[in-house]
């Protein structure tokens, strides 16, 4: 995700402890950057995370045999499918 331009930026507050302060300090000076930099970075990582996390599909055990037993063995076509294909192809022929 690119930063944000300086035109378009938003203002976050927090209150930490002191010893979270000092903690964050101390890793962005080890990472070379400023407390601010360090701290945004953290935070736009753990936000993306988060939703990766919300937005992954998971499904039990039996959902997942399930799920790939349909891949193994497909069911057979329901008519209306059946009769998309037909058409899909005659319009395929007639587009020659």
């Amino acid at each position: 995700m690119p930063a944000p331009s300086s035109s378009s930026t938003a203002r976050l507050e927090a209150r930490i402890s002191t010893e979270l302060h000092a903690l964050l300090k101390r890793a962005a000076e080890l990472q070379g950057r400023t407390m601010t930099d360090f701290v945004v970075a953290a935070v736009q990582d753990a936000a993306q995370h988060a939703i990766e996390q919300a937005e992954v599909v998971r499904l039990s055990l039996a959902d997942q045999e399930c799920f790939a037993q349909a891949l193994l063995s497909p069911p057979e076509p329901a008519p209306a499918l059946q009769r998309a294909f037909e058409r899909r192809q005659r319009l395929l022929r007639s587009a020659e």
